[in-house]
């Protein structure tokens, strides 16, 4: 078994369904079990954006839960204060997915509060995400403004009434949400990263990826994520604190990440916002899948270009011989390259910084 499963393309229905099979998620369910599904509904946009979970890969881990006899599901979420679940359940497309499946919804808003005390902090948790027998977390994998990044962890607050969020913001964010880590422990992680926002938790400016991943240990995961978005995993205070608190460990060197359909990333890139646009202007490509791409604009929003020399990324590149700095493996002709494929972020800040 892998530590971490990440699959490539367009189609995420079927991405998501072969993701499970690959992990062999079905050994680990019964048919008698009642299964919750935490998207991220932040708001009431189209995922498209970069905010919100994508319902095709919830319809796919629904189908997928079906075919192996589960049915007593429900998808539970809470939206963030000042927006309204319901109507981030049918702007969407949740209200139209659990008719097609006969799920239930669950506004997290409306739910009873259970108290819950660990790590000397008292926490009021909503009765139903503990009352699922498999929670499966469906995070997006974007920026945020307080926290930097937002995935697996972050994504939990969803399943804490509104006055918990409002009480957590005067905590201080990081230790609160760390210990949320610790009280409810998702039994799979299943990442939205098709096009997650750069910087902002309620979208506008979505980086496309095209890629699912599923893990079962979320700081692991989220780790990984803040590689790949140009952080080390301790420049995210939450997820320093989860670690330390034992929710689970580092990826690194050793981790087994196993890839599926990588040659099914998509070969063109798609530019949704202007910041993707401003950034696109350090970046000279040629041929570059979306992936690659998409971890050089979250490194040059975390540094900015190289004055004077623009970054080559891209399958145009493969076998030259070339001057100025390189991004990935394509790009080994440069005279200094980030070796990946695709690379991580992080790496990327650490070659621009270098290259200064």
């Amino acid at each position: 078994m892998a530590d971490i499963y990440i699959n490539y393309g367009i189609d995420l229905q079927e991405m998501t369904f072969e993701l499970m099979d690959a992990a062999k998620v079905a050994d680990k369910l019964d048919p008698t079990m009642k299964v919750g599904i935490k998207p991220n509904l932040v708001v009431s946009r189209s995922a498209d954006d970069g905010a919100t979970t994508h319902p095709e890969i919830v319809e796919g881990i629904i189908k997928y839960l079906q075919a192996f006899g589960i049915h007593d599901i429900t998808i539970l979420e809470g939206s963030w204060i000042g927006d309204n679940t319901k109507r981030a359940f049918k702007n969407c497309g949740y209200t139209d997915l659990a008719e097609k499946y006969g799920v239930k919804l669950l506004d997290t808003k409306e739910d009873k509060v259970v108290k819950i005390k660990n790590k000397n902090v008292l926490l009021n948790v909503c009765e139903s995400a503990l009352n699922v027998d498999y929670l499966i977390n469906v995070p997006v994998l974007k920026g945020h403004c307080q926290t930097g990044m937002t995935c697996c962890l972050k994504n939990l607050k969803g399943c804490i009434p509104d006055s918990e969020k409002r009480r957590f913001h005067t905590m201080g964010l990081d230790n609160p949400i760390a210990v949320l880590g610790t009280v409810l422990r998702p039994s799979l992680n299943i990442i939205d990263s098709v096009c997650g926002d750069l910087s902002f938790e309620e979208g506008g400016n979505p980086v496309t990826a095209n890629r699912i991943i599923l893990g079962f240990d979320p700081v692991l995961l989220d780790s990984y994520g803040a590689q790949l978005m140009g952080f080390g995993p301790d420049d995210i205070g939450y997820l320093r604190i989860a670690k330390n608190y034992g929710a689970g460990k580092y990826a690194d060197i050793d981790t087994d990440i196993l890839e599926l359909n990588s040659e099914n990333r998509p070969k063109t890139i798609t530019q949704h916002s202007s910041a993707v646009k401003r950034l696109s202007g350090y970046i000279e490509a040629d041929s570059a899948c979306s992936a690659c791409y998409a971890a050089l604009i979250y490194a040059l929003d975390k540094t900015g270009g190289i004055k004077d020399e623009k970054i080559k990324i891209g399958q145009g590149y493969k076998g030259k011989t070339l001057s100025g700095p390189g991004v990935g493996n394509c790009t080994a002709g440069c005279g200094s390259y980030v070796k990946g494929c695709p690379p991580k972020a992080s790496d990327i800040v650490d070659m621009i910084k270098n290259w200064r």
